[in-house]
């Protein structure tokens, strides 16, 4: 795919990996449809690609309402006239153990914990991975989707919600790669692993620190790393139903 002019909807554009990614694509030359339920947010990332003089335009989101997911990539496909490309990057995390017992007293992850990282990442992945294949077909465009899942999908204490739920949007890619390719729809996915980013933020400096050791090249990962990743697979059209590892050479 050659970028340039290339239509791309990002879903969780507000901050972070998102943001990043809005921002090299537009470099690039792009054309940006920017997706998040955070309105203010959004607004940012949209005046950073302007001032790269990019085209870009916001779609205030939930990717867990089904209408409204419709409704934004129906709106994308009316604004710009066609839809080249997909990264579903929204996601969410509500980290907690299984079950844990301290003096006595037994607490358990609730299903709403879990529930709500499932919405969000695997069911908004779904819904809008489903919706730009659909406008990708009647449009006519050979369009590439990426999914953003994470090395936490090979499994990792305290996080059973969120590693399913990075599972789940990787295999969705290889599924995806193999029902789309006779529409000339390529899908791949990335897994990162821990990137600087508001996300990572919420951890304590002790466990950056931690994660720091335990990657050979010896630090956490910048966003521009992966948002380069993602220029990879745009652009090499022979790259389908993969997951790339962005790790530093870390294992889960």
């Amino acid at each position: 795919m050659d970028i340039k002019e290339s239509v791309i909807a990002i879903t969780g554009a507000g901050q972070g990996l998102g943001q990043m990614m809005a921002i090299t694509l537009a470099q690039l030359g792009a054309d940006l449809a920017l997706i998040d339920v955070n309105e203010e947010a959004l607004r940012q990332t949209q005046d950073q690609c302007h001032m790269l003089s990019a085209r870009a335009m916001i779609y205030k989101t939930d990717v867990t309402n089904e209408a409204d997911v419709e409704t934004a990539f129906s709106n994308i496909v009316e604004d710009f006239g066609q839809l080249d490309g997909l990264i579903n990057n929204a996601g969410v995390l509500r980290d907690g153990l299984l079950v844990k017992q301290k003096e006595g007293v037994l607490s358990k992850m609730s299903l709403e914990q879990f529930t709500t990282v499932m919405n969000v990442n695997v069911n908004g992945t779904f819904l809008c991975g489903r919706e730009a294949a659909a406008k990708m077909i009647e449009t006519q465009r050979q369009g590439v989707i990426i999914n953003i899942s994470s090395v936490a999908r090979a499994g990792n204490i305290g996080q059973t919600n969120y590693a399913a739920s990075k599972a789940a949007v990787a295999t969705m890619a290889v599924c995806w790669a193999k029902e789309l390719s006779r529409y000339g729809i390529r899908a791949a996915a990335i897994a990162p692993g821990v990137i600087k980013t508001a996300m990572a933020d919420q951890l304590k400096p002790e466990a950056i620190e931690r994660l720091d050791k335990m990657v050979p090249l010896g630090r956490i990962g910048d966003a521009g790393e992966v948002a380069h990743t993602v220029k990879f697979i745009l652009e090499n059209d022979y790259l389908t139903g993969r997951v790339i590892e962005v790790d530093g050479g870390m294992r889960m």
